[in-house]
């Protein structure tokens, strides 16, 4: 498979990682650059990673996965999109934002959205992919979208004021509710 191909796969695996980075980005509207580059580097190690495991595990749990791939994804992501929405609903005037960048929620949301990484790993492992070279490609694109869409959520964040929690929350759901539908009708 050659660098465009394996390139645009990387662009098409980094949309739901920009959507989240992008949450980030308006929910922290105070982000320092370290913690973007930190959360970055989650996300893009998770979906470059998880391309590499789906490739070395291959066949062996790819029905098993197909079968619930989609529902995992929805529940994590629905589960931490609502408590974003709960938490942007209980604050009025208060300013403390929730940290929802601690490394529990920041794993769970990097799974999340790296499932798809995993399935399309099993599919290099079928087309005998580089996958190391794959793999990396993949990281770096998520990196770079993670950091752009942090940057200009956290330009967002400024304005919108106390319903970045809300907004965020409603994206998290609806990155979920994305993947598990892309599933369904596929």
């Amino acid at each position: 498979m050659d660098s465009i191909t394996i390139l645009a796969i990387a662009l098409g695996l980094s949309f739901d990682t920009f959507a989240v980075s992008l949450s980030y980005g308006v929910v922290r509207s105070g982000i320092l650059f370290r913690q973007a580059v930190w959360i970055a580097a989650v996300l893009a190690v998770f979906q470059g990673g998880l391309t590499i495991a789906g490739y070395f595990l291959g066949s062996v749990i790819s029905n098993a996965l197909k079968a619930t791939d989609h529902w995992v994804a929805l529940g994590l992501l629905t589960f931490l999109g609502i408590k974003m929405i709960i938490e942007g609903l209980k604050k009025t005037t208060n300013k403390e934002t929730k940290d929802f960048s601690s490394t529990v929620v920041l794993l769970t949301i990097a799974v999340g959205t790296s499932i798809d990484a995993f399935a399309i790993g099993i599919s290099f492992a079928i087309l005998d992919v580089m996958i190391w070279r794959a793999g990396i490609m993949i990281g770096a694109v998520t990196f770079l979208a993670s950091m752009t869409a942090i940057r200009i959520g956290k330009s967002a964040g400024e304005r919108l004021g106390n319903k970045v929690e809300i907004i965020g929350g409603i994206i998290l759901v609806a990155i979920g509710l994305k993947i598990f539908l892309e599933h369904m009708l596929a």
